[in-house]
């Protein structure tokens, strides 16, 4: 077979194994959001049939045939052909190594985990999660067996988001952290916080939901191309560059909680929207990674959201919402509010400053779990005492506590460090931006349309052409350095409570 046939070839897989990804993630964002409760069985039916086509599909001998050679002729492909076979290649020779009937068994687990996880939270009921998350940590680990026989098997899970990360570069990273912003974290505790009462009280779920719609359009965000949906934990769904979906969770006590957590996935969604064109419909399209991906929502979430500069632009729309709960509050008063730094319970809710720190408390516990050091039914206790350790917080019931996430029970293990990376990317690729366009003032004025075309040429319309650590240099012009991460919140906090 010539090169242009075998092309061909992986042309068709990705045309035809993307359309049953896309099946199955509609499943589970519908799972997720609006789908009845009952309906669980009959999807993991739906689920099972579907995993076990693409796992067909994946290890077809004919593919498997057709990447190697490509792969052995790829001095005569084009950097992308070149890109998507070495990503196809490695996925195939992962699923590969994995017993059929364990891969199936896996995804109809998650199916059911996530529909139990989705009652045990508002029931308070670890107990009811805990036997899908014993079979979950079981099963990951024996997958990560077949695929990383020489790896930690949770250093092969926090590959699975970061190539090359591992946990010994992620103690150096927390270390830095701790080492920098504890004793910042400790000043702040003994300093007056600002006002938020204004944050809570009567607001409204019908005129939130009003709201969000003017914070997607302030992010610039093509409605005709995203919507946003209502469920238990935010998230952004990507079924393609014109059919981005995000979550979000409203509070009527609380107007920042959804009012961010827009931002923040808005943030993953305009990543999402700028994937390159020609990129669609291959492995290439989307993000390169959940690092990368972070670094885009918590760079708008935090960086530009909670800037003065925005808080004092959307200041005068929210007042048109809800008038009466923000009347007398002016910009300065908001944007300290949204800023106060105070250890807290949620991690979703909680501070840029304190933010890490929740983080860190996951990484722990998953790294306990995978190393057979606890079982499941401890989690409640460790999860605890680890809070009180890191935040000094004191955990009321296992609602705010363990079952707070649902990432475990999507088997998203090694997921959680990419929230502090990308928080940590996200300031490098700030102060780069920062020296080619204003973003200050782009922002005052309510043109973040500017900012969003300034990264969509630098980092979203690349893909994953690269991988992680390529592209933050590529767009960045150096290596990652976590001191502009330490530096901008010590600055940043510094004014705020004037320090």
């Amino acid at each position: 077979m010539d090169i242009n046939k075998m092309i061909e070839r992986i042309d068709r897989y990705e045309a035809t194994v993307g359309a049953y990804y896309h099946a199955m993630g509609v499943l589970g964002y519908d799972a997720a959001t609006v789908a009845p409760e009952k309906s669980v069985t009959r999807r993991g039916q739906t689920l099972e049939v579907l995993s076990g086509v693409v796992f067909d599909m994946s290890t077809d001998p004919e593919l498997i045939l057709t990447l190697n050679s490509l792969w052995e002729n790829r001095d005569q492909l084009s950097s992308e052909t070149v890109r998507r076979v070495e990503l196809l290649k490695k996925s195939s020779d992962k699923i590969s190594k994995i017993p059929k009937d364990e891969y199936i068994a896996y995804e109809s687990l998650v199916n059911t985990a996530q529909e139990v996880w989705h009652r045990a939270k508002p029931a308070n009921d670890f107990e009811m999660f805990a036997p899908c998350l014993e079979k979950l940590v079981e099963s990951s680990i024996r997958i990560y067996g077949y695929t990383d026989p020489d790896k930690d098997p949770y250093n092969a899970a926090l590959d699975e988001y970061e190539k090359g990360l591992d946990s010994a570069k992620l103690d150096e990273f927390f270390g830095k952290l701790r080492s920098e912003l504890v004793p910042l974290i400790k000043k702040i505790s003994a300093s007056t916080p600002p006002r938020e009462d204004f944050l809570f009280g009567d607001y409204p779920v019908e005129l939130q939901r009003k709201f969000s719609d003017r914070l997607m359009s302030a992010l610039a965000i093509d409605r005709s191309r995203c919507i946003i949906g209502e469920t238990l934990h935010p998230f952004t769904e990507n079924f393609g560059r014109d059919d981005v979906r995000i979550t979000t969770n409203y509070d009527p006590q609380s107007l920042a909680s959804s009012m961010y957590s827009v931002i923040h996935e808005g943030g993953h969604a305009l990543y999402e929207l700028g994937s390159g064109e020609d990129l669609e419909g291959t492995v290439l399209a989307g993000g390169a990674a959940m690092s990368i991906h972070e670094s885009q929502s918590r760079l708008y979430e935090n960086m530009i959201g909670r800037s003065r500069e925005f808080c004092e632009y959307i200041l005068p729309q929210a007042k048109e919402i809800f008038p009466e709960r923000l009347k007398g509050i002016d910009g300065e008063t908001f944007w300290k509010g949204v800023n106060l730094s105070r250890p807290s319970l949620i991690r979703t809710e909680a501070d840029e400053l304190t933010y890490s720190f929740h983080v860190m408390v996951r990484y722990d516990i998953e790294r306990l779990l995978f190393s057979g050091r606890v079982n499941v039914s401890e989690l409640p206790r460790i999860w605890a005492e680890k809070m009180w350790d890191y935040l000094g917080v004191e955990v009321p019931d296992d609602r705010q506590g363990v079952l707070q996430d649902s990432h475990w029970s999507g088997g998203a293990f090694g997921y959680f460090p990419s929230y502090a990376l990308g928080s940590a990317y996200a300031a490098q690729i700030y102060a780069t931006a920062q020296k080619e366009i204003d973003i200050p003032s782009l922002v005052a004025s309510g043109n973040i349309s500017r900012i969003n075309q300034w990264l969509e040429e630098r980092l979203w319309r690349f893909g994953r052409m690269y991988d992680p650590w390529q592209l933050l240099e590529k767009c960045c012009g150096s290596e990652f350095d976590p001191s502009f991460y330490t530096d901008y919140l010590k600055n940043k906090f510094s004014k705020i409570y004037s320090l």
